[in-house]
């Protein structure tokens, strides 16, 4: 399955939120800053997610974005389905642009029958809570080292 950008930095720009106490406000300038992200592209992406249900947008003397609910209680799926859209799933994971119900790919029935339902449960067993304890990187400087042929862990940007 191919993830957009998009989901990229939504799940970052979540990340940020979900480090932060309950309940806290953060302006999106401050989160796009955390998160080393574009502000304009995570606007749009966190209105999808404000849409959803999964954040709230403030208003008035305390302004920005808060999660509407705890960080154990989002999964990734509910993340995902969001940013991506409903047939997030429906999609086929190996030729997307060519696969479809009326002309299936050869791996079309392994697919739907058993491999995306199994995908499914895994992002709907990973939580945003967990999300949020994995170690940042530098997207940035990850991409830098592997168009170098490189890898280079020394790039990861730890932000606990």
């Amino acid at each position: 399955m191919k993830l957009s950008r998009e989901s990229e930095y939504g799940l970052e720009g979540l990340r940020v939120l979900a480090r932060r106490p309950e309940g806290t406000v953060m302006l999106l300038q401050e989160i796009a800053a955390a998160g080393n992200l574009p502000e304009r592209f995570l606007a749009k992406i966190f209105q999808k997610l404000a849409r959803r249900g999964l954040l709230r947008s403030h208003r008035g003397a305390v302004r920005g974005y808060s999660l509407a609910r705890p960080t154990a209680s989002i999964s990734a799926c509910e993340i995902l389905h969001a940013i991506e859209g409903d047939d997030l799933f429906e999609r086929c994971a190996f030729w997307p642009s060519r696969c479809s119900g009326q002309r299936p790919c050869v791996l079309h029935r392994e697919w739907n029958s058993r491999l995306r339902p199994a995908l499914r449960e895994v992002l709907e067993g990973i939580t945003l809570e967990q999300i949020a304890a994995e170690p940042s990187r530098s997207l940035r400087a990850l991409g830098a080292t592997a168009a170098a042929g490189t890898r280079a862990p020394e790039a990861w940007k730890e932000e606990r």
